[in-house]
């Protein structure tokens, strides 16, 4: 199939070197579920004259959106005002996440939450998992159904919790180990191991995911990290001889390439330095940490650094699950910064789909529009009569429609979704149902 269209995705090695590129009239050839051919539309017809054609009228199609962190358990959650992390996490989460503890329920919300994703133009997500293994298996099994690349895992706890919430180290090991074998690797899914975060974590359960690390050396790690200074403060009484949060982890080797944590809005120069040796990853999620007043993101320390971030949405703290929205707040918190890093459309672009494919593990499989890679695609067409209708008839250049699209554009604007090769969404329809 060929697909015509504006196509626009962005390329180069960083945000700050992110350029975009693209065709004003362009053609991508998928073939396999994966883009064989891309370019001019009129030379991609000529490579192949009979395949079956669509024209995409109007709009932009991008490379699908990657979201490096966002819960399974907490769509119903979103918008609960006026809290901080903790009190947050012992008011409202909690008890929502509780409820997972019934498999049908689980179940249910799995699809709700898988459908939320595609139809906001996300095709590859880092997922923070139920703390119930039969709910883990049916996000997994959901997303399969799907045909969803997730990335996933068991989250787990032992202390600070509700008790409901709580696994032993023996537990922890035994449910992980068997999702593992279960899941990993098939069906285009992918495991991460889940520590919730230090502070509901004893060092025997730190020791189980360091662990199941070392037995399964392609596996995933998220967490969370640095996120609000009330959660500092108690994580230093609880690991007094850990020189700071990341330490923490550092200690049962849980940070390396694979390895996403979400937040870091409070590091220290020696976790900066740390997190670019062991080339881990940090999500930044900026509608989250405003929601919770957790601080504005110190982008431009961790890029001199050299430590490595992508975008994740954090719902249900994250207000909405469009990836177009975060990279939206992340460019007007940076504004907001004395030392705030500015972001045109093409460093949004890199951040909401390159970097996200590579904090995954997944660099050379998803993110653009390369030949070669997986054809995960959205289509943004905003609704007929809208604002974003409006300023994209007087865009005069991609960087001014792209920008449009960040600051205009949500759930309404998704018209299609492909995930290898294969139409997942179209407007008003998930073609799963």
């Amino acid at each position: 199939m060929i697909l015509r269209a504006s196509l626009l995705h962005a390329v180069g090695e960083g945000p700050l070197e992110a350029r975009l590129e693209g065709w004003s009239d362009g053609g991508l050839f998928i073939e396999n579920g994966r883009i064989a051919d891309a370019g001019p539309f009129a030379e991609v017809r000529a490579r192949h004259p009979e395949a079956p054609l669509r024209r995409l009228e109007g709009g932009l199609l991008l490379p699908g959106f990657v979201d490096a962190h966002v819960h399974f358990p907490q769509t119903g959650v979103i918008g609960a005002l006026g809290l901080d992390l903790l009190d947050w996490l012992e008011r409202v989460t909690l008890p929502a996440e509780a409820r997972f503890a019934d498999e049908a329920y689980a179940r249910r919300e799995a699809r709700s939450f898988l459908r939320a994703l595609v139809r906001s133009g996300t095709t590859r997500a880092l997922v923070f998992g139920s703390h119930f293994a039969p709910a883990q298996a049916a996000l997994f099994e959901e997303a399969a159904s799907l045909g969803f690349p997730l990335t996933s895992g068991l989250a787990t706890g032992d202390r600070n919790l509700r008790p409901e919430l709580h696994t032993t180290p023996e537990r922890a090991y035994a449910e992980n180990r068997a999702l593992i074998e279960r899941y990993h690797r098939k069906n285009g899914l992918r495991y991460a191991v889940t520590p919730r975060f230090a502070l509901s974590t004893s060092e025997a359960l730190l020791e189980v995911s360091g662990a199941l690390l070392r037995e399964h050396p392609n596996l995933h790690l998220q967490t969370h990290l640095n996120e609000n200074p009330r959660e500092i403060e108690a994580v230093a009484r609880l690991f007094p001889a850990a020189r700071d949060y990341l330490d923490v982890y550092d200690r049962f080797g849980l940070l390396g390439p694979r390895a996403v944590f979400a937040h870091d809005v409070h590091p220290n120069p020696r976790e900066l330095e740390r997190l670019a040796a062991s080339a881990a990853w940090v999500a930044h999620c900026p509608s989250s940490n405003a929601f919770l007043g957790s601080g504005l993101f110190p982008m431009r320390a961790h890029l001199q650094a050299g430590a490595r971030f992508a975008l994740g949405s954090d719902v249900g703290a994250g207000t909405r699950f469009s990836l177009l929205g975060e990279a939206m707040d992340a460019y007007k918190t940076q504004r907001q910064r004395a030392d705030g890093v500015n972001l045109p459309a093409a460093a949004l672009l890199w951040l909401a789909t390159r970097a996200g494919a590579a904090a995954l593990g997944q660099p050379g499989e998803a993110g653009g529009l390369e030949p070669g890679r997986s054809a995960d695609l959205v289509w943004l067409r905003p609704p007929p009569g809208s604002t974003l209708a409006a300023v994209l008839e007087h865009a005069g250049s991609s960087e001014h429609a792209l920008g449009a699209a960040f600051a205009l554009a949500r759930e309404d604007a998704v018209a299609a979704v492909w995930i290898r090769g294969r139409l997942v969404f179209e407007r008003g329809m998930l073609q799963a149902e």
